[in-house]
């Protein structure tokens, strides 16, 4: 079988080279230098089970930047393109999903159309109605960067917004590529799947902000957060885990999918998940006092990622940080390797790590590594358990 799969992201070439593995597929990306690394079997995402597939494995796939060349005679074409959120309108920007969706029409005009990117409820019925064409389905991911393609190969479920005889085939080829097989799949409404992703990931949100607003509890009047977490997780309802406070909740799914199914509720009404989105900028704005009350001179950032293993800077919390202590005039640093400008949003990037500990008075990391053991006294961290 023929697929083609547009977008090299995480959730793009996860998928990729999943289907790769037993059958062909050509992967559309707009960016020539992504499409060079995949032909020369190389990852251009960090993700060590990506990098070991496409150099070990003898997987049936190719990149290209032509869209002809990557939907001709494919039976399912997958989505994967970037949906940001946009402030303006309050909603996911979609038209790069619905591009691609007028380029398979046209040029794989019989193809299942698989939408992978995260888009608001409701979104499929639209395109289904304004293409005349009902084999558009929305399969939710349920990815971690750095892990996409261990979470293809493990999946914790299958969520599959269709019913019909060529969306059930799809879940079948997600089995087939999977090493753990016995996996619960579900198959609902298009509706429903884009619900099932945006609640997934604001009950995520909800959770890391739960414990950061114990922690900020526990910060202002002298008490252990450590001992409260350990105390509160062992109620096997609550379980000890996904509970290690930090910064915020950051990257590029939580906040604009907490956003956006905010959006979703403007007739509905509501009070926890405004309340979920606000506690983001709580949290940032505690910490943010918590650092300026140090009166610090110089402010190190030691690291931009969103997490370990990744190499993503887009909305990750010690930003956040980082803007509101610049505001009050305090000289910020970075040390973040992935950037190669001298600059970041007007603050100096020191690509010599012991040039940059030796030159900040105070140095926020969202996770403590071995790095900074040797300045442990200048380290502001909220990471308690050295967890993720």
């Amino acid at each position: 079988m023929r697929i083609s799969v547009t977008g090299l992201g995480y959730v793009g070439l996860s998928n990729a080279v999943l289907l790769a593995q037993n059958h062909e597929v050509r992967a559309l990306d707009i960016d020539p230098a992504r499409v060079a690394q995949v032909t020369s079997d190389q990852s251009p995402v960090v993700d060590a089970d990506i990098s070991r597939f496409l150099a070990e494995r003898a997987l049936n796939l190719t990149a290209t930047t032509d869209p002809v060349r990557a939907f001709h005679g494919a039976e399912y074409v997958i989505i994967a393109t970037p949906t940001n959120y946009d402030p303006q309108s309050n909603r996911f920007d979609t038209s790069a999903v619905e591009a691609v969706i007028a380029d398979a029409r046209r040029l794989a005009p019989r193809a299942s159309i698989v939408i992978k990117s995260t888009v608001p409820v409701g979104f499929v019925a639209r395109m289904r109605a304004e293409t005349g064409y009902d084999s558009i389905f929305f399969v939710p991911e349920f990815l971690r960067e750095g892990r996409a393609l261990s979470d293809n190969l493990y999946p914790s479920r299958i969520v599959v917004g269709d019913d019909s005889p060529a969306a059930r085939r799809f879940a079948e080829l997600m089995i087939e590529g999977a090493i753990h097989k016995d996996i619960p799949v579900l198959f609902t409404g298009s509706a429903e799947a884009e619900a099932i992703k945006l609640f997934s990931n604001t009950f995520l949100a909800l959770r890391v902000a739960y414990f950061n607003e114990l922690d900020s509890f526990a910060l202002k009047n002298g008490l252990n957060t450590r001992e409260i977490i350990r105390g509160v997780s062992l109620d096997p309802r609550i379980g000890n885990y996904y509970n290690n406070p930090g910064f915020g909740y950051g990257g590029y799914c939580l906040p604009k999918d907490s956003r956006q199914l905010l959006a979703n509720y403007e007739e509905v009404p509501q009070a926890l998940i405004s309340a979920i989105v606000q506690s983001n900028k709580a949290r940032k704005d505690f910490i943010a006092a918590q650092i300026l009350d140090r009166q610090p001179g110089v402010v190190g950032i030691y690291r931009l990622v969103a997490k370990a293993g990744s190499e993503n800077l887009r909305d990750s919390s010690v930003q956040g940080i980082m803007r509101r202590i610049r505001a009050r005039g305090v000289e910020v640093i970075i040390y973040e390797p992935v950037l190669t400008e001298d600059r970041f949003h007007g603050s100096r990037v020191i690509r010599d790590l012991g040039a940059f500990k030796a030159e900040a008075d105070l140095i926020l990391a969202n996770r403590r590594t071995e790095d900074l053991s040797d300045v442990a006294n200048k380290v502001y961290s909220r990471d308690l358990f050295g967890l993720d």
